[in-house]
């Protein structure tokens, strides 16, 4: 375990490294830290983001796949802080050169209206929690400077969260049904899932993170946004520019990543 003092320093470093968009420098030096250490270090990053004035408005859930967690050294999934002021609307213009490289995802969110006790949280109570869904691209700074696996740089570092377009919101909630979800970059699809299952698939994990967030005495609150995973890995943007997510049952969102 790390001591505290090494924590707040780390924790500075990783937000100075942030704001001046060349992230994780701290990992070049092959520190060494646990999980756990991890997540303080995040924690403590996110104490000094809302000191200077941000608000934390929801949650993303990272590393689905059993593959992806054996890669990156984990044991279970990864979760960070989605920030009011990376929110973006459907149809925004972002600027490269305000990300490390930037990677992006094809998921889905939900926004909820109550509160969730997180003691004996069942799937029922979750989906009567969410008021809306909504397709999502998600903005990665896809940069490890650490030897692999690079799970704790994951971690520390908010599961390299930069950002969500979110798409308009869907109403309707209590049913099966099944959808696609497809990622593309300048009209060519980068990536596709079929017969995705809502509400079981995409929300596999939602019980886990609120379970995550009671051992730290947080918990879902009405108006927060959940990430609930995406099925594939971020992708870089490269030289292309109009990024779009479709879903057959859920609707569309897209943005422009401009080079200049």
């Amino acid at each position: 375990m790390l001591f505290q003092s090494q924590i707040d320093t780390y924790a500075q470093k990783i937000l100075d490294d942030y704001d001046a968009v060349n992230p994780s420098t701290i990992f070049k030096e092959n520190i060494k830290m646990s999980n756990e250490d991890a997540h303080l270090i995040q924690s403590a990053v996110t104490s000094l983001r809302q000191k200077r004035g941000e608000e934390v408005i929801g949650y993303k859930i990272g590393c689905v796949s059993k593959q992806t967690q054996i890669k990156m050294g984990l044991t279970q999934p990864a979760w960070g802080r989605l920030w009011k002021n990376e929110l973006h609307p459907n149809g925004s213009m972002l600027k490269k050169i305000n990300y490390a490289n930037p990677a992006l995802e094809a998921e889905f969110g939900i926004i909820l209206d109550k509160d969730i006790n997180s003691r004996s949280v069942t799937f029922e109570d979750i989906l009567d929690s969410i008021a809306s869904i909504h397709p999502i691209i998600e903005i990665h700074n896809l940069v490890y400077n650490g030897e692999p696996p690079h799970g704790v740089e994951l971690l520390a570092n908010n599961a390299i969260h930069a950002g969500v377009v979110i798409g308009d919101p869907i109403k309707e909630k209590k049913y099966s049904k099944v959808t696609d979800l497809k990622l593309k970059f300048n009209g060519k699809v980068i990536d596709t899932w079929s017969d995705k299952k809502w509400p079981n698939d995409i929300l596999s994990e939602l019980v886990w993170l609120i379970e995550e967030q009671s051992k730290i005495g947080n918990k879902l609150k009405k108006g927060d946004l959940i990430l609930t995973g995406a099925f594939g890995l971020p992708v870089p943007i490269n030289d292309k520019e109009l990024v779009e997510v479709k879903s057959s049952l859920f609707g569309n969102v897209s943005a422009l990543f401009k080079n200049e």
